[in-house]
């Protein structure tokens, strides 16, 4: 399937990071948690967007961790390895070094994993910024990640996309 890049992809990807420069150590979103406080763009039909938007935030976590490893050791100015896929489980290919350094990463930060490598949105989920952030930043409230909640990502759907080969 072909998707459609966003029209302005670096100012989608700054849509993102700002977001994810919210997340606080400790605490996992997914690509779709995002997705969804991100207004559709001007002439995106807002069901296509459901679909496509986490892959499009999957792109901006590429890029951010792409920079962020030739940067070396420095602080990472987007925490990358915060977002996860709506199982739960890191979405970069197991066993490869941007897998391993995501899991290190968020176990530094005290975020666990049980044994099939997922993480417990109960424990570890981040419900978003406060109210008032996202509305001085145009964004949405997003949707729960928690179990039992009655608003769930819009990544949940079985159509979710691999967002690495």
């Amino acid at each position: 399937m072909n998707l459609p890049s966003p029209p302005d992809p670096q100012a989608f990807y700054e849509q993102v990071w700002l977001i994810c420069k919210q997340i606080p150590a400790g605490r996992v979103t997914t690509y779709g948690q995002i997705a969804s406080m991100i207004p559709p763009p001007a002439g995106i039909d807002p069901q296509i967007y459901q679909r496509i938007a986490p892959r499009w935030v999957g792109d901006a976590m590429t890029r951010a961790f792409s920079e962020d490893m030739v940067e070396g050791d420095h602080p990472a100015a987007v925490p990358w390895q915060r977002v996860i896929n709506s199982q739960g489980r890191i979405a970069m290919r197991e066993g490869g070094h941007g897998y391993r350094e995501q899991m290190v990463r968020l176990e530094a930060e005290a975020v666990e994993f049980d044994s099939r490598d997922r993480v417990d949105f109960n424990r570890f989920g981040w419900e978003g910024p406060p109210q008032a952030w996202l509305t001085e930043h145009g964004f949405k409230q997003p949707k729960s990640l928690r179990a039992g909640s009655t608003h769930r990502s819009s990544d949940d759907s079985p159509e979710q996309l691999s967002l690495f080969p």
